[in-house]
């Protein structure tokens, strides 16, 4: 049986209309939802987005900043035998100071990257740390915020079951 597609985004091309034209050029069937951004959208947004049009410019802008970690981590990955040294010292070059940034960056509230409750920042930081601390496990030890949102993230209720759960992957 064929997956059921849906796409939900306001009443415009804007970002969705790439992913509108890649189902229509592999002849893939969706659901086109289109939402009204005054009425619909609040009751639709994320929760974990930041509460106020500050913090959610602060989440967003740690999650952007977020790629050029998980990039350096990921080069890891993909490099051949032959370059994993190298890229493991670049990230051991790079990370010291993106992370020293994080943690000015970081709120007064302990546990959250943003404002006082978990948001997709922290999940981001979360899953991209996993993977770096296996090349750097001690990386953390002088970043009390940023070791906390380590420990915050797994224990909330909802992370802690999907992690439980998940299929063991190789990343």
């Amino acid at each position: 049986m064929a997956p059921k597609y849906r796409l939900i985004y306001f009443n415009l091309r804007a970002r969705a209309e790439p992913t509108r034209l890649l189902f229509a050029a592999a002849g893939l069937q969706y659901e086109d939802v289109r939402i009204r951004r005054d009425t619909e959208w609040p009751a639709l947004k994320p929760r974990l987005a930041g509460k106020t049009n500050l913090e959610q410019a602060q989440v967003d802008m740690l999650v952007d900043g977020m790629g050029d970690l998980r990039g350096k981590q990921a080069a890891i990955r993909k490099a051949s035998e032959d370059k994993k040294d190298q890229c493991k010292e670049e990230l051991a070059a790079f990370a010291p100071n993106f992370l020293r940034r994080y943690e000015e960056l970081s709120g007064p509230h302990a546990g959250h990257l943003v404002g006082d409750s978990l948001t997709w920042a922290d999940l981001e930081f979360y899953d991209v740390m996993a993977k770096v601390l296996m090349y750097l496990p001690g990386i953390l030890d002088n970043l009390p915020k940023l070791a906390k949102v380590m420990d915050t993230v797994p224990a909330n209720k909802g992370v802690a079951d999907w992690l439980a759960k998940r299929p063991e992957t190789p990343h």
